[in-house]
């Protein structure tokens, strides 16, 4: 059995190892502050995603006379929503 000495004795190094050993993790609780964001303010992330709409195919209504045309807009649909879903 190891002697008692008092904290203020000890030395730096068991000091720490101390310290770690009464310390203890925030159990999944992040202790930073947060608020919920203003529903009335502008996103402009929120702004940006409303232009590249996934259910509508971009120029589908002039393609309906070229085949050719709207083969290359659905392409293009599905590669704008594969580099959306990268980001």
């Amino acid at each position: 059995m190891e002697k008692f000495t008092p904290y203020e004795k000890l030395s730096k190094k068991k000091k720490r190892e101390l310290d770690a050993m009464k310390r203890r993790d925030w159990g999944g609780i992040r202790p930073v502050t947060r608020k919920s964001e203003n529903p009335k303010a502008y996103n402009r992330k929120k702004a940006q995603n409303r232009r590249y709409d996934p259910d509508t195919a971009p120029f589908i209504f002039a393609a309906v006379r070229d085949p050719a045309l709207l083969f290359n807009a659905v392409n293009l649909h599905i590669k704008t929503k594969q580099f959306l879903k990268k980001r």
